[in-house]
């Protein structure tokens, strides 16, 4: 197969790690762990793996002696940077312990460890891999696991490879349910482990001890560079506003993280949206009034970021959604065997009267897109919802409003970008390449520790890779419970951008002077060789939050 200069040059990249995991570890363990809410009904759930403590790996002159195991590994939901370098940290973790170790990898997903599809990953397969982006070394699937039935037909092929563990690469889904899989398995003693690893290039799967989720540091370098090739252009040209999705389902991490990046005009942060309870008259209004004023200085251009989940954060739009969602669970046969043109009806006639009127507001494109299929977790597919069109349609509406009232006099054309895929299959930065061999290596010395129902954790990332912190945190820790298709289901909680926090405070310090002035950043690409300055820079997001 060819291979790109940079691909041969890419291969011979080794990964940074902590100090603690080159040698012999031990375990120092925390305090006592309790879930970050509901506490009572998550221990009720988890009884097996509840309230189990933190763990850190410190170096240990005691030689450990471990057997040979079988490990099995799952590419879980979408892609995400780093990838493959987890699959080798844990490929290189268990044949450090002891080199009779096998690693097998389940295809295409959690649906391989159902159906018994996989394959062994031999040191050939995973040399081919290294610091690569995507999941096709097993490829990646959304198969959800929550029935015993899928538990029972999983341990099956787990018993019969003799596989004494099983990592699970996911965001806060796949982790759920990897924790529901390690509870069942430790209480009906299968004598299997399960460690889960926090993958998400959205962002939303952090807390105290994982301080941000393998991808997200690539995807956002990737997105930066071409926001800030549309901004050179942008400025070059002088007549385009652009109005640019972000990926982002449930936060606007990345929105936020590219704007700290690229100093747009404007960035929509959807968790201010929900606290400040705007409409999306409110929004729109907002973006009218930052063009005019731009036009009144002469610039008829600029950039709007704008995250990819936004409408579920507008108080009436939330509402709506929510409503659907409960709805279609229950009646989505009978919907699809309605003729077409008149399902925006029927779902009108089966909304409360507020959601209903919303409903009945939206232009028919938006609101078709609203009912297409849903996600396998039930909720409405987001990434389908052209939010970027909406919002410059109804601005280029409010604008031609404002020039009859003569409150506005400028020229305004628009462009819209969706950026998602471009960015979750990249070769992965330095900082991701480390990061995620690191988390590998630890899910194999949690392996090792016998351990299950944990996931792998490092922190300190805004030090050296020799200065992180290695170790494990409960799943149960994160979890509290929410409404999935219409029950209430244990799920871990996803975070959001806080807008106490340093990152967004810096943001809300500076968008007035980036909206009226041109104060454009252009990052260009992501860089693997020259100086570390260039190189091994975290994202903005880290540093502000650990005040570096």
């Amino acid at each position: 197969m060819k291979k790109s200069a940079l691909q041969v040059a890419r291969a011979t990249y080794q990964p940074k790690m902590p100090k603690a995991l080159y040698g012999s570890v031990k375990i120092e363990e925390g305090a006592a762990t309790q879930s970050v809410a509901d506490q009572e009904k998550v221990k009720e759930l988890f009884p097996n793996t509840y309230g189990m403590p933190t763990l850190k790996f410190v170096e240990s002159g005691e030689k450990n002696d471990y057997p040979a195991i079988n490990v099995g590994v799952i590419l879980s939901g979408g892609q995400a940077p780093g990838g493959h370098n987890v699959i080798a940290g844990i490929f290189d973790g268990i044949k450090k312990q002891n080199a009779g170790s096998k690693l097998y990898g389940f295809l295409m997903g959690p649906g391989g460890l159902v159906d018994h599809n996989y394959k062994e990953l031999t040191a050939d397969i995973i040399d081919e891999y290294r610091n690569t982006g995507g999941f096709d070394i097993i490829g990646s699937g959304r198969t959800k696991l929550e029935a015993k039935e899928q538990f029972d037909k999983g341990l099956e092929i787990l018993k019969k490879l003799d596989i004494k563990a099983l990592v699970i690469i996911g965001g806060d889904d796949s982790n759920t349910n990897a924790c529901v899989l390690a509870e069942y398995y430790k209480q009906i003693n299968a004598g299997v482990q399960v460690i889960g690893c926090p993958k998400t290039i959205d962002g939303d799967l952090k807390n105290e001890m994982i301080e941000t989720s393998f991808g997200f540091d690539t995807a956002c370098k990737v997105y930066s560079e071409v926001i800030g090739n549309i901004q050179r252009d942008c400025n070059s040209a002088r007549k385009y506003w652009h109005f640019i999705k972000l990926m982002g389902r449930s936060a606007s991490h990345i929105g936020l993280e590219c704007a700290l990046q690229v100093q747009p005009n404007m960035c929509i942060i959807s968790e201010e949206v929900e606290a400040k309870k705007l409409s999306l008259d409110d929004i729109v209004t907002d973006i009218a009034n930052v063009v005019a004023k731009r036009a009144a200085n002469g610039n008829n251009f600029g950039t709007v970021l704008i995250p990819e989940g936004l409408i579920e954060f507008i108080p009436a739009m939330k509402a709506l959604i929510s409503e659907l969602n409960d709805f279609l669970a229950h009646h989505q046969e009978e919907f699809n065997a309605i003729p077409k043109d008149d399902q925006l009806e029927y779902i009108k006639k089966n909304l409360s009267a507020e959601n209903a009127k919303v409903f009945a507001s939206l232009p028919a494109g938006v609101a078709r897109q609203l009912t297409l299929d849903r996600d396998p977790h039930g909720n409405v597919q987001v990434s389908l919802i052209e939010t970027e069109k909406l919002l410059a349609e109804m601005v280029g509406n409010k604008l031609a409003e404002m020039k009859k009232d003569g409150k506005y006099s400028g020229k305004f054309a628009s462009q819209v970008h969706f950026f998602g895929y471009e960015g979750r299959c990249a070769a992965p930065s330095n900082f991701d390449a480390d990061y995620c061999y690191s988390l590998g290596y630890t899910a194999a010395a949690l392996i090792g520790a016998g351990k299950t129902g944990y996931m792998s954790s490092v922190r300190n990332t805004t030090a050296p890779a020799a200065e992180w912190i290695a170790g494990g945190v409960p799943v149960t820790m994160m979890m509290n419970m929410e409404r999935r298709h219409g029950e209430m289901k244990p799920v871990i909680r996803k975070a959001l951008v806080e807008l106490d926090g340093a990152p967004f405070k810096y943001f809300a310090a500076n968008r007035e002077a980036w909206a009226i002035g041109t104060e454009f950043v252009y990052p260009g690409p992501i860089q693997y060789f020259g100086p570390t300055e260039v190189c091994d820079q975290p994202t903005v997001t880290l540093k502000l939050e650990q005040g570096k």
